[in-house]
């Protein structure tokens, strides 16, 4: 008897499963980064997934005898995950952002950007813009921040962009099941090329992996597009470019936020006059920051 033969024969409900795949997880050290933190969370949402069912589905469902053909489905999504390394919301194409369910396959990066924490509340007190009328997602991926600051300021128009293509065709999807469509605009862009507007908030989670770290990153993220992680040895090719064309496209009190995660280290070393706000997020996070258009303006030609 194989050992699929055998875990088909000896596994029969959600709960053994669950259990088994829990201590797969951790004999095999997959590492978590793409949601959970927690091995068990994740095993019971993969195998909740498989069946169709939600992850807080009642606890009187996982004692029920299985098919074998959810069997099959659940040690495949297992294989894809332990084996394979893929990360989960691959496997399910669906990430949670800002408490919200978001599409997502490999052609756009898994949504976990601390920059939520600032969404949710609405960048205060950075944010002196008042009203807020027009809002930019640059490097928008799956759209799940240009979406999130569409729901925070309701009357905003706002605009999305991406060089990429493909996860454009993702963020359209996002788009649609949040029914975001008279709000958000899509614009295929390389950064501010095509963009046209103004707007009193601009917010972007670009590529921004240094080569030392892209090099050293897991497995599971070398599934996401390269196009998403890295920008050249120092994280900051595309930081600086965002930073030395920002203000032409601020209002007067315009406000940038951009997340440079560990690269914050280079940014600080190599332009430590420039008066950069590092936020403190409550939640945890770090390498977010925001700075006026008037505190940048006088230091934008030194990204140029």
């Amino acid at each position: 008897m194989t050992e699929t033969e055998q875990l088909l024969t000896t596994l029969n409900s959600s709960r053994d499963f669950i259990r088994y795949c829990y201590s797969k997880m951790m004999e095999q050290k997959v590492y978590f980064g793409h949601g959970h933190v927690s091995a068990l969370d994740e095993a019971r949402q993969l195998v909740l997934a498989a069946l169709y069912l939600p992850w807080d589905a009642d606890e009187m469902v996982l004692d029920g005898t299985l098919l074998e053909t959810e069997k099959k489905r659940i040690l495949g999504f297992m294989q894809r995950r332990i084996q394979f390394r893929e990360p989960l919301p691959y496997i399910i194409n669906e990430a949670w952002f800002m408490q919200m369910p978001f599409y997502v396959d490999r052609r756009v990066l898994i949504p976990r950007s601390p920059i939520a924490q600032l969404i949710e509340q609405e960048f205060s007190p950075f944010l002196q813009a008042d009203p807020v009328n027009r809002v930019l997602d640059m490097c928008t991926g799956s759209g799940c921040i240009g979406i999130g600051l569409a729901y925070a300021f309701e009357q905003a128009h706002v605009d999305i962009a991406d060089i990429s293509a493909q996860a454009l065709q993702v963020a359209d999807i996002n788009i649609a099941k949040h029914e975001m469509q008279d709000q958000v605009s899509i614009i295929q862009s390389d950064l501010f090329e095509q963009v046209c507007e103004q707007y009193d908030l601009i917010v972007s989670n670009p590529p921004y992996v240094d080569k030392s770290d892209l090099v050293s990153m897991p497995a599971e993220y070398q599934h996401e597009p390269a196009l998403a992680l890295g920008s050249g040895d120092d994280g900051l090719d595309i930081c600086k470019k965002i930073l030395a064309q920002a203000c032409d496209y601020l209002t007067e009190h315009g406000l940038l936020v951009v997340e440079v995660g560990n690269s914050e280290v280079h940014l600080m070393e190599q332009f430590e006059q420039v008066p950069f706000t590092w936020v403190e997020l409550p939640e945890g996070g770090n390498g977010v920051f925001v700075i006026s258009r008037a505190q940048l303006l006088p230091f934008a030609s030194l990204f140029q």
